[in-house]
């Protein structure tokens, strides 16, 4: 399956970067959590983002954090070598997604959890 880092992952259930991880993890993909609080989600320790965890074979960067907060973590996603980056609703940002396709990965303005229930995951 899809190994998919969730940038804005959280403990919060309350939130979609919560919700994500569990439905990764129901429909058998590899979550790797990474945000700005400490936790864990799913069974997973959420990484801190500002310490620039080194994550190796990603397929997927599944962002839930806004356009403000996304600059400051260019390099570092980047630095991932996803094959894709699907930017969730209210997470949109035209400079950042041009920035990936010139990278060579694909910029995908979707939903996670649309996708995996429609099966285009």
């Amino acid at each position: 399956m899809k190994k998919t880092v969730i940038i804005g992952a959280t403990t919060n259930p309350a939130r979609y970067a919560f919700t994500a991880a569990g439905m990764l993890s129901e429909y058998g993909h590899e979550i790797v959590p990474v945000g700005i609080k400490s936790g864990s989600v799913y069974g997973k320790e959420i990484l801190q983002i500002n310490k620039r965890p080194v994550i190796t074979d990603v397929d997927t960067v599944t962002l839930y954090i806004g356009p403000q907060h996304q600059p400051q973590h260019y390099d570092y996603i980047l630095s991932l070598k996803p094959k894709r980056v699907i930017f969730n609703p209210g997470t949109e940002n035209a400079e950042f997604e041009k920035l990936v396709t010139d990278s060579g990965a694909e910029a995908l303005e979707a939903c996670t959890l649309v996708l995996l229930r429609s099966n285009q995951y």
